[in-house]
């Protein structure tokens, strides 16, 4: 039972992990048109740093991309600047997206796991019973 018990353990820690790296890129992709604007800088992507732990995986911590924002020429918007650039997030929603699938199939294979190790405990508490 102890190894069952790591092995749902072990699920766990990578639904917990799975579920705060999409709640990163789900904020990543939230603020992917933010602008600078009235002197603020523009959003900044994050990303979600995973590390191997006792019983599993943990998140080690956020981490901010430092990379320059996207400048896009629209000499029209009021939040131009003098040569008529506009900053935008470093954000690239299609990588974003990417990330966001890859985290949701972590997620489902945690899931599987997880309930596969339910389902043999559930048979060894079976042969028991007669």
């Amino acid at each position: 039972m102890q190894n069952l018990s790591s092995a749902m353990r072990a699920s766990a820690s990578g639904l917990k992990a799975q579920r705060i790296r999409m709640d990163v890129i789900s904020s990543n992709i939230a603020n992917a048109n933010s602008v600078k604007a009235n002197g603020r800088e523009p959003y900044k992507r994050q990303d979600a740093l995973l590390r191997a732990a006792d019983n599993g995986v943990e998140v080690s911590g956020i981490v901010t991309d430092n990379s320059p924002p996207r400048s896009v020429y629209e000499p029209g918007n009021p939040l131009a600047d003098g040569e008529g650039n506009v900053l935008y997030s470093n954000v690239e929603p299609v990588i974003e997206m990417v990330n966001m699938i890859s985290a949701s199939r972590a997620y489902e294979a945690n899931i599987a796991a997880f309930n596969s190790a339910k389902s043999m405990v559930r048979s060894a508490l079976n042969i028991g019973k007669l």
